[in-house]
């Protein structure tokens, strides 16, 4: 059943890793100046970190990682479960979450795998974690969410480029029976893959002498078949449809008051489509943060770099009641409402 509970799991603190080096849009030469201003007023994104060659969506996972352990004061060995959700892993194969298994030193006996998933993908990975938390009695889990989306851009492409950000996340769960049950609902409609994807690179489309030639498709925006082709209208439409109802859902079925959620967490899409969604969700615009100026689309980080950023001082010592939306590739699309009960939020991490 998409909408479900799982009770008796705890958030007990959130960290972010984003690269320092910084992009702003108003220095790149692939859009004009008045085309600049354009996107920047209709997404709300003026820059962007951006990772070096070297760094991988597990490197800022990981430092995120060792800092959330080190401030909750845990100890590694009693972490028996990592999930690493993005779509940027370290190799084909193996599953990133094995390698950072090890990285960060944790036991043997922790079940570790990767998620494939992206904008949906932190709300996914809550659900995957928490259920497995309390079919197994495991204590203590991490989930790490993450991309660097710009490795998959190409830099001829004025329709990704300027949206774009790196960074990753590490949330920490802990089974705890005075814990508020955590609410979900999660989705798919698979006939919208093509909205946003990269052709070749997978089993389908093997990479072949044709996949790495630049082809142009129109004025500003020329790419190859290994880089990421998103189709900016048909994405519009299913985030400003979709994301309401999924919320709406949610809040119908669990008789939610919506006058008591105190932070409304979307996925940073665009500042014009997240704009809408609260439009049709008549909620308060105070409640509903945003981190695109400076960070731009982060995928499946976008959500926890949100309440990092946006929110550490609101939760830091008290109680809130959060509803998160993530929507996007697959199409896919997850809200959640959580409690974060004194959860430990840590400084941003930059690297």
């Amino acid at each position: 059943m998409a909408t479900f509970s799982v009770n008796n799991i705890a958030i007990k603190g959130i960290s972010c890793c984003v690269p320092k080096n910084t992009e702003r849009n108003i220095d790149l030469d692939i859009l004009t100046q008045e085309e600049i201003q354009k996107f920047i007023d209709a997404t709300g994104v003026e820059e962007r970190r951006i990772v070096t060659k070297e760094i991988c969506t597990s490197d800022l996972c990981c430092e995120a990682a060792e800092k959330l352990i080190k401030d909750l004061n845990w100890q590694k060995e009693e972490i028996e479960i990592l999930v690493f959700v993005s779509q940027t892993a370290d190799y084909i194969l193996p599953v990133s979450a094995s390698i950072l298994q090890d990285r960060l030193g944790l036991s043997t006996n922790c079940i570790a795998f990767d998620v494939p998933l992206g904008c949906s993908g932190y709300v996914y990975g809550i659900s995957i974690i928490a259920s497995m938390m309390k079919a197994t009695g495991i204590k203590k889990g991490l989930l790490l969410a993450g991309d660097t989306s710009s490795k998959l851009l190409s830099k001829s492409d004025k329709s990704t480029i300027p949206l774009f950000g790196d960074g990753g996340s590490a949330t920490a769960f802990e089974l705890d029976e005075k814990a508020d049950n955590l609410l979900f609902d999660l989705g798919t409609d698979g006939s919208g893959y093509k909205a946003i994807i990269i052709p070749d690179g997978g089993s389908r489309n093997r990479i072949n002498e044709d996949s790495l030639k630049v082809v142009n498709i129109e004025e500003g925006i020329s790419r190859n078949s290994c880089n990421l082709v998103l189709d900016g209208m048909d994405v519009f439409g299913f985030g400003i449809s979709q994301a309401p109802k999924t919320v709406n859902k949610l809040i119908e079925k669990f008789e939610i008051d919506k006058e008591a959620i105190d932070h409304f967490v979307f996925h940073q899409a665009n500042l014009m489509m997240n704009k809408m969604i609260v439009k049709k969700l008549k909620l308060p615009v105070e409640k509903v943060p945003y981190s695109l100026k400076g960070f731009g689309n982060t995928s499946s980080t976008t959500i926890p770099l949100t309440i990092v950023t946006e929110l550490k001082e609101s939760l830091t010592n008290d109680n809130k009641d959060l509803i998160i939306c993530g929507f996007g590739v697959g199409l896919s699309w997850g809200t959640a409402k959580i409690r974060l009960d004194n959860v430990m939020i840590s400084d941003l991490i930059e690297i």
